[in-house]
């Protein structure tokens, strides 16, 4: 039998269109999707809006090839419904969409919980969760037959410290990811999360008392795990939103160094 030895110069996705949010600093798990991406031979079109769109461009730039940014705030119904329009004056069509969003006031985490109020939590909601199917219906007319979308998460089978009513956003937003597979699997589009261990990333140094999930993570994950090196997690993203995992949907992969699995 002859053995033969596959030998390419291609990129993981050559040719394909990547639509992230996200990127904010080049801390950003995000930052590092559209670093790999272009150099996995990926176009990439960023989104940001308000105070957060300067920053976004100034850290755009960093990037191998400086990418368009298009406005998004996936709360604004108008911003929606004009998104495809104008993605689509950057690409001819999108192959996949990284979620990477999350927001919740400080009010309802840091040992907040029975404290909060229901304004704030539903503002958490609609941010961190309900913004998935957002982004995969307005994205939806751009999509190609074996897209994936791809999201963040932060595992929310448990309580974790001073997470609070983030958790039950993350909750809420595995939930919506498994919906979202089950509808959209008929237009062969994929649905699919990361769950990555704590990140130092600029949102997270926004959650009151971070440093009480991180704490021990390290010594805890047989793997290791280092809260400053957020690519471990991103090439988990693009694995997913490549081709290589064509019949992979509803499913959450974990990147934390194996802390998911022990006792």
């Amino acid at each position: 039998m002859a053995d033969w030895v596959w030998v390419t110069d291609m990129g993981l996705l050559d040719g394909k269109n990547l639509l992230i949010t996200g990127v904010l600093t080049e801390r950003s798990i995000a930052f590092h999707v559209a670093r790999l991406a272009e150099e996995q031979g990926a176009s990439v079109v960023l989104t940001s809006f308000g105070r957060g769109a300067r920053l976004t461009g100034a850290t755009a730039r960093r990037l191998p090839v400086t990418p368009p940014i298009v406005d998004l705030d996936v709360t604004d119904d108008d911003a929606l419904r004009l998104l495809a329009g104008r993605v689509a004056e950057h690409v001819d069509g999108v192959d996949a969409v990284i979620h990477s969003i999350g927001f919740a006031p400080g009010r309802v985490m840091g040992g907040n919980f029975f404290d909060a109020t229901w304004p704030d939590v539903a503002l958490a909601l609609e941010t961190s969760a309900f913004s998935l199917k957002s982004l995969a219906a307005a994205t939806a007319p751009l999509l190609s037959r074996g897209a994936g979308i791809v999201g963040l998460t932060f595992d929310a089978r448990y309580a974790w410290p001073v997470y609070d009513w983030m958790g039950v956003a993350k909750a809420a937003l595995e939930a919506t990811a498994r919906y979202l597979a089950r509808d959209l699997g008929p237009r062969g589009v994929r649905v699919n999360l990361v769950s990555a261990g704590p990140i130092r990333t600029t949102a997270a140094k926004a959650i009151p008392g971070f440093e009480g999930i991180e704490g021990s993570w390290s010594t805890r994950a047989p793997l290791g795990w280092d809260v400053a090196d957020p690519e471990p997690a991103a090439r988990a993203v693009l694995a997913l939103a490549s081709d290589w995992f064509p019949a992979t949907t509803g499913e959450i992969v974990h990147v934390d160094g194996g802390v998911h699995a022990m006792g």
